[in-house]
C-alpha cells in the first residue's frame, strides 16, 4: 500500500531540496526521521514534515498503527514551482530597477509498506 504527501509552493529552490532528499530516498521512515534533524540544511525541516505527513497518511489509509521501521520512502522528489509570481525588484544604478525572481518548489514524498521499487 502506498501513501503520498505533497508540499506545494514552498519558498526553497528545488535543487536545494533535492540535496536533502538524496540522503533519505530508499530508507525507512524511522531512519529518515532520525537523520533529518542533523542535516545542516534549512530545507531539512520541510522534508521532515512532509515525510512525517506521508507516514501518517499511510496509517490512516491502512486503518491501524504501523511500525515505521517497516515503512519505506519509495519516491521523493522536488519539482520547480511557478517562477512568475514572486518577482521583486532591487534598486540599480542611475535610478533603474533590477528585477530578480524568487524560486519555489513542489515537494512530493511517496511512502510504501513494501521495500521493492523506488528511484
Amino acid at each position: 500500500m502506498e501513501a503520498c504527501a505533497k508540499a506545494k509552493f514552498q519558498r526553497y529552490g528545488s535543487r536545494k531540496v533535492n540535496l536533502v532528499l538524496d540522503q533519505i530516498r530508499g530508507k525507512n521512515v524511522k531512519a529518515a526521521e532520525d537523520v533529518l534533524p542533523f542535516i545542516a540544511k534549512r530545507t531539512s525541516d520541510l522534508v521532515f514534515k512532509t515525510v512525517h505527513s506521508a507516514a501518517a497518511n499511510l496509517e490512516v489509509k491502512a486503518g491501524k498503527k504501523l511500525d515505521m521501521s517497516k515503512v519505506f520512502i519509495k519516491e521523493a522528489f522536488a519539482n520547480l514551482g511557478p517562477s512568475n509570481h514572486l518577482r521583486r525588484v532591487q534598486p540599480g544604478p542611475q535610478g533603474r530597477a533590477m528585477p530578480y525572481k524568487k524560486s519555489m518548489c513542489h515537494l512530493t514524498v511517496i511512502v510504501s509498506d513494501e521495500k521493492k521499487g523506488g528511484r
